[in-house]
This record gives structure tokens, C-alpha cells and sequence, in this order.
């Protein structure tokens, strides 16, 4: 089994930045991928960003050129970092990471004021 422990989250102005961090551990060599995703409120749940074993990264549209992921493979954690943060950037971020089955992060609050 995998766990994962989030932090980072809080409360920023438009235009202020955010690093959230997602640490991982347990059978965590059978981790494949490890990503975060968010859920505003009233809305469903999207992806935000991905980071591939190989390193390789994808990201929402919404959030591209603003937001960074990254990782840590000798700490077993992945990192968000969320530049130029607007009002709607608000919700719930979950870390997510697949091995053959999926696991989530408790989820910590971004809220961003105007």
C-alpha cells in the first residue's frame, strides 16, 4: 500500500505564489505516475498537472505557464508549484499517484482572494 501527506495549502492574494508538497511512502517503488488534481467548490473533480516516472509532464490548460510540478525520487515527493495565482484557482488539491490501483492525498485547501 501507498500513503501520502499533504501540506502547502493556504490562504493568498491574486498574484501571490503557493508550493504545495505531497510525500509518499509505503511500497512506493510501484509508483508509475504521481499527479494532483482539484475540485472547486460545486464543480467535479480535474486534473491539474502529471509527472511520469521518466519525468516527463503535462498540464491543464488553465493552469499552464503558471504552475510547475516536480519531484524528489529520493524523497518520494512531488511538489506543485502554483505561480500567479487568480480567484479561480480555488478548490480542494489532492496529490494522486497510480500504481495498479489509485491513491489520494487527505487534500489541502487553496484559496486565493481578490
Amino acid at each position: 500500500q501507498v500513503q501520502l501527506v499533504e501540506s502547502g495549502g493556504g490562504l493568498v492574494q491574486a498574484g501571490g505564489s503557493l508550493r504545495l508538497s505531497c510525500a509518499a511512502s509505503g511500497r512506493t517503488f510501484s509508483i508509475n505516475v504521481m499527479g494532483w488534481f482539484r475540485q472547486a467548490p460545486g464543480k467535479e473533480r480535474e486534473l491539474v498537472a502529471v509527472i511520469s516516472s521518466a519525468g516527463t509532464t503535462n498540464y491543464a490548460d488553465s493552469v499552464k505557464g503558471r504552475f510547475t510540478i516536480s519531484k524528489d525520487n529520493a524523497k518520494n515527493t512531488v511538489y506543485l508549484q502554483m505561480n500567479s495565482l487568480q480567484p479561480e484557482d480555488t478548490a480542494v488539491y489532492y496529490c494522486h499517484v497510480r500504481t495498479i490501483v489509485n491513491y489520494w492525498g487527505q487534500g489541502t485547501q487553496v484559496t486565493v482572494s481578490s
